[in-house]
């Protein structure tokens, strides 16, 4: 399988988190971004990953690669598929290239592309169609022993899933038995499943996660959640709580943007709380669905993305964080293997076998 990334007019780090994710993390093979306002270079010059990964100009130069598959890499308000991408979906379709798609709205709603579809014979993968029988939760047990961890954030968008995935890496590096649980698009197109929680209607959407932890748990000692949105985010915090208490964690990670400091979408209107008082909002949130005398959910450590900021200022902002929270803290991605390594060690003192 190869994949080409639609990202046309719109790779860039704020734009293409899904077109980051994957090009960071997936498992396959990325043979080009599809970019006609950034063709020519290199996508690791424009979002700092992806070398040896061009970005083109057309469908036709993803194609003359090899691309045998066409994901869509961006995300818009709404989550609508953007009109300037119609064009390019149709034409892959039409030569029979698969479109993986994680934007709300589903390709085959559209009749020209149905009709593409139907006459390359392509297929569709919607990575946000959650399936049809989740059941509502709270009523299944995983098995005993398995540990939980949930990344939680103080907004969206802040680097839940990249921690959850360094994560990941670093409890196998330490010999533990893992899995990673997607709960979004993009964490679904690397993982090969998951179910996008904010897809599932709400009733359901704690039983989406706990289904989704109990499966996992029957292979792993260590289940690694990917968490969504944030408790105090006026629009996704109803997705947040359905997740917190879909997943019972036993342990949580809060990650946080070095530098943000309103929340996403509500410039100063709505500012960001103090650290400390996001650990205090997700263990309380937390212990709301435990019986009486069940050990509490901790956070035990925070991630900070400090992607966009000097390496004097993040150094700076780590340890800040560190002395606010009195957590292990670290960037999992800027520290490399060690920043990663000192959150697993975190959670494995935190709840040892």
């Amino acid at each position: 399988m190869k994949v080409a990334i639609l990202a046309e007019g719109q790779f860039a780090r704020a734009t293409a988190k899904t077109a980051l994710g994957v090009l960071r993390y997936a498992p396959f093979d990325v043979v080009a971004v599809i970019d006609s306002t950034r063709a020519g270079k290199d996508a690791d010059e424009y979002v700092g990953v992806g070398a040896g990964v061009p970005v083109v100009a057309s469908v036709e130069d993803a194609l003359a690669r090899g691309a045998t598959v066409l994901l869509i890499g961006t995300a818009a308000a709404g989550g609508r598929i953007p009109d300037g991408y119609r064009t390019a979906l149709a034409r892959a379709l039409d030569r029979g290239v698969e479109v993986w798609n994680g934007l709300h709205e589903r390709v085959l709603a559209d009749p020209d592309l149905a009709a593409a579809a139907k006459r390359g014979r392509a297929k569709v993968r919607e990575l946000r169609e959650p399936p049809p029988d989740i059941p509502i939760g709270g009523h299944r047990v995983r098995r005993d022993g398995v540990r939980v961890v949930l990344t939680v954030g103080s907004d969206a968008a802040v680097g839940k899933m990249t921690a959850s995935l360094e994560i990941v890496a670093a409890l196998r590096r330490a010999g533990e038995r893992v899995e990673f649980v997607a709960t979004g698009q993009t964490g679904i197109a690397i993982a090969g499943g998951g179910i996008a929680v904010d897809a599932v209607v709400a009733d359901f959407i704690a039983g989406a996660a706990e289904l989704m932890v109990c499966d996992a748990a029957e292979r792993a000692d260590w289940v690694v959640v990917e968490g969504q949105g944030s408790l105090t985010h006026p629009g996704f915090s109803g997705v947040t709580l359905g997740l917190l208490h879909g997943t019972a964690p036993d342990v949580m990670v809060l990650c946080h943007e070095a530098m943000r400091h309103s929340v996403k979408g509500y410039d100063d209107r709505q500012p960001l709380r103090t650290l400390r008082e996001y650990v205090r909002i997700y263990e309380d949130a937390a212990a709301w669905r435990r019986p009486p005398g069940y050990p509490a959910a901790r956070v035990v450590a925070v991630a900070v993305n400090t992607a966009d900021v000097s390496e004097q200022i993040a150094h700076a902002f780590i340890q800040n964080a560190a002395t606010e929270t009195g957590l292990p803290t670290a960037d999992p991605v800027r520290e490399g293997p060690a920043g990663a390594d000192r959150i697993a060690r975190a959670l494995r003192e935190a709840v040892p076998a």
